[in-house]
């Protein structure tokens, strides 16, 4: 994409930051968000990207005053994700947040809203789930998140034909790459850094669809090409279904850090797409997952992979 004028919510996140930062080479860039991390609005600033405070927890029309309305595309990804467990402030703030935010942008080309396969009923561990099976908003280990996304799901799909502007809700898997925290991926590394305990099915695995970075990034734009009005539903991930313990047997090999697996009834639950709607509108995903885990521990802990790397390399030779 060149010369467009695009606004992103969320841009410090895992998901959004990276597409601001590569989406500003050729087009102009605004973030909105509350920059509460030191230094990330400058550095946002530093390539080319303008910046605007914004609060979700502001219900009023002022909140948006001052932000430009000709934007051509929009990518929402900013989420009160509700850790205070409290269900009817998540619903209503993500809700008005993001209807207010369609209204004032409501003559662009196309809408992104990221969702998330979390509100998706659970089925056994390896179901492939698709863009029309059931939800409920269940998730034991953050009560509150999913049961935001249904209601504001809600609200897009209302304000994309009521406004007429084409949106396509993407209901996120597992971001993770070499920006940021890294994603799900490395919070288990971290805890596996740590000593601690994690909680994994007392039989089988939780499986999931990583998305990484360089395949989010890229498959952006055809989401949004893929925008209508009713919105267009997709489930974001990538190609490949992978089993969590698999995911971290691997980071294990990779560094040689062991992890504590403990069979619990209680796991941080995931999801397996079927990729096929997906693959339609956004072609084939590029890393595979293997050397996507590499990729990313390399970035974000280089002395352990290259160590652990050197002493195997030592022990062979």
């Amino acid at each position: 994409m060149k010369g467009k004028k695009i606004l992103v919510t969320g841009g410090t996140g895992q998901v959004a930051r990276p597409v601001a930062e590569a989406l500003a080479e050729h087009n102009e860039v605004w973030c909105l968000g509350r920059f509460g991390t030191p230094g990330v609005e400058r550095a946002l600033n530093a390539k080319s990207i303008t910046t605007r405070r914004w609060d979700m927890d502001d219900p009023s029309r002022e909140a948006l005053r001052d932000l430009p309305q000709d934007f051509t595309h929009v990518i929402h990804s900013a989420v009160r994700r509700g850790e205070d467990g409290d269900f009817n402030a998540v619903a209503e703030v993500n809700a008005v947040a993001t209807g207010r935010l369609m209204t004032h942008c409501a003559d662009a080309e196309a809408f992104l809203y990221v969702s998330t396969g979390a509100l998706y009923a659970r089925q056994t561990l390896d179901h492939r789930y698709t863009e029309t099976d059931p939800v409920d908003g269940v998730a034991d280990w953050m009560p509150a998140y999913p049961v935001g996304k249904i209601a504001t799901e809600g609200a897009v799909r209302a304000f994309a034909q009521v406004l007429g502007l084409p949106t396509t809700i993407a209901r996120l898997n597992i971001a993770y790459g070499p920006g940021g925290y890294g994603g799900v991926p490395m919070l288990y590394f971290a805890r596996m850094l740590a000593g601690e305990p994690i909680a994994v099915p007392v039989e089988g695995q939780n499986w999931f669809s990583p998305l990484h970075t360089d395949d989010l990034v890229r498959q952006v734009p055809y989401l949004w090409r893929a925008a209508g009005t009713p919105a267009t539903l997709v489930n974001w991930g990538g190609d490949e279904a992978v089993g969590i313990t698999d995911c971290i047997r691997h980071m294990e090999e990779l560094t040689g850090v062991e992890a504590r697996l403990v069979p619990s009834e209680v796991t941080r639950e995931t999801y397996r797409f079927d990729p096929t709607l997906r693959r339609e509108l956004t072609g084939p995903c590029t890393v595979p997952w293997r050397d996507g885990i590499r990729r990313t521990l390399e970035a974000l802990h280089p002395r352990l992979v290259r160590r652990y790397n050197d002493l195997e390399g030592a022990r062979a030779a």
